[in-house]
């Protein structure tokens, strides 16, 4: 296992270090106990939240879920590609 090195706020790192001992005691290791729970429940999240069912007929589904837009491709081609640019400048 490497170490792994991260920064926090002071007072989050106060907090942190309070509810890992009240919860995994006074000794040695508890600190790292505590972070491998917490980043773990983290990852686990974040799995869970990208995981995408893809139906067996995608096209049929995209289809249903567009039926309502009036606009052309050509023109949502535009509009994507400025809402892509307002992101990218941060706006």
């Amino acid at each position: 296992m490497k170490p792994l090195r991260i920064y926090l706020p002071e007072e989050l790192e106060k907090k942190f270090r309070k509810a890992s001992m009240e919860n995994y005691g006074y000794s040695r290791g508890s600190l790292s106990r505590a972070a491998e729970e917490a980043v773990g429940r983290w990852v686990r999240t974040r799995e869970a939240s990208t995981h995408v069912d893809v139906p067996g007929e995608p096209v049929k589904v995209l289809r249903g879920l567009l039926r309502d837009v009036k606009k052309g491709s050509v023109q949502l081609q535009h509009e994507s590609a400025k809402i892509r640019a307002r992101k990218t400048r941060g706006a």
